[in-house]
């Protein structure tokens, strides 16, 4: 009876009491974050509960488990289990508390400031620095379940001596993964793009949507990811259209006719801006640009506190334009000229059937 017992009493008792202590605390954490509503610090360390109760009932087994005594035999490698799943379940832990930390200081950091600029770089280093905290804990976790086999501690001089051949060799075989993690750093501090910004990357206009320490992740109007190392942005000019003031200015260009009323068109782009929401009437203006033997092209320029304002602005005021034209004004559109063309004094006389006189020709008579 007292063998059965044993077992009972040890592993059920850790079990429970997990449970219990895991429960008192959710129940701690649930009234401080009603309490505390100006952080989201509580509620997101409860996110941590999971791996905070197998931290507790690891800990407990493991410490309590020569008590049990079952399965005698293999009590090393239960033990050694116990060890790894401790180790593993700390770093979870540590993860999840480093999370709610750096997210509860970004929020109320996005609350005290209304700079959206200012705001999206601190979003950009917060997520590169989670990730770099992960990878970090994540690879002395594995260091710490490594160490506890002896195999693996009696190899740690022979390792340390080659060390420094390994890390060279791993130097040259990583280096472009290497270069792209020390470039995903500096456009952290740097600052030079950020989530959010929107950018122009090989022709194509999006918005960064995700920053890792290898890659960059831009989604584009229509709604396609591209995915590029971030070794990219620091090697290659791209224009980052929110850097600065988000405020833009944009150009809209039509071909019109040589006879379309330009002062009437400065007029109808007034009242088509007055018309739009998106506009944010710091500026406009329309001018001639430039010209060819059949069109004047005539640009306006579009004033929008930021990128997606100025795209509705730019497309209401092309079609609206061309909508009265075509309405009040076709003779402005483009054309094709089918008329005879003005001739030259010394040519008009050809167009009576004779030929060109020659300037130093005598005037001809009737008489051949």
């Amino acid at each position: 009876m007292v063998n059965v017992l044993r077992p009972l009493i040890v592993i059920g008792g850790s079990v429970l009491l997990t449970l219990l202590i895991g429960w008192a605390t959710d129940r701690l954490l649930r009234k401080a974050d009603a309490r505390h509503s100006e952080t989201p610090m509580w509620g997101l360390l409860r996110r941590g509960r999971i791996p905070y109760q197998l931290v507790l009932c690891a800990a407990m087994l493991r410490g309590s488990y020569d008590e049990a005594r079952v399965l005698e035999r293999h009590s090393a490698g239960i033990g050694q289990t116990l060890t790894l799943v401790l180790i593993g379940a700390t770093a979870w832990l540590v993860i999840r508390i480093a999370a709610a930390i750096v997210e509860s200081t970004y929020t109320r950091y996005a609350r005290a400031h209304h700079d959206a600029a200012r705001v999206r770089r601190v979003r950009t280093q917060v997520t590169l620095i989670m990730r770099v905290v992960a990878a970090t804990v994540g690879v002395v976790a594995v260091a710490a379940m490594l160490l506890t086999f002896p195999a693996m501690r009696a190899a740690g001089a022979s390792l340390l001596a080659s060390a420094g051949i390994l890390g060279i060799v791993a130097g040259v075989a990583a280096q472009s993964t290497l270069s792209n993690m020390f470039a995903g750093l500096q456009i952290a501090f740097g600052d030079m793009v950020r989530i959010g910004d929107t950018v122009v990357v090989d022709g194509e206009w999006g918005t960064v949507e995700e920053i890792t320490l290898t890659f960059l992740t831009v989604r584009t109007w229509d709604e396609r990811r591209i995915t590029m190392p971030v070794s990219y942005f620091t090697s290659k000019p791209f224009e980052n259209w929110s850097r600065g003031t988000p405020q833009m200015t944009g150009t809209v260009f039509w071909h019109v006719d040589h006879t379309a009323p330009v002062e009437l068109m400065r007029e109808r782009l007034r009242d088509i801006l007055r018309e739009c929401p998106s506009w944010d009437g710091r500026d406009y203006g329309l001018a001639v640009t430039d010209t060819t033997p059949n069109t004047m092209q005539v640009r306006a320029l579009v004033t929008a506190k930021d990128a997606d304002d100025i795209w509705t602005v730019r497309v209401t005021v092309r079609e609206q334009m061309v909508r009265w034209l075509t309405d009040h004004h076709p003779y402005a559109l483009p054309r094709v000229n089918t008329a005879d063309a003005t001739l030259a004094p010394g040519l008009r006389n050809s167009r009576n059937g004779e030929a060109p006189r020659r300037a130093h020709e005598p005037p001809r008579t009737g008489r051949g």
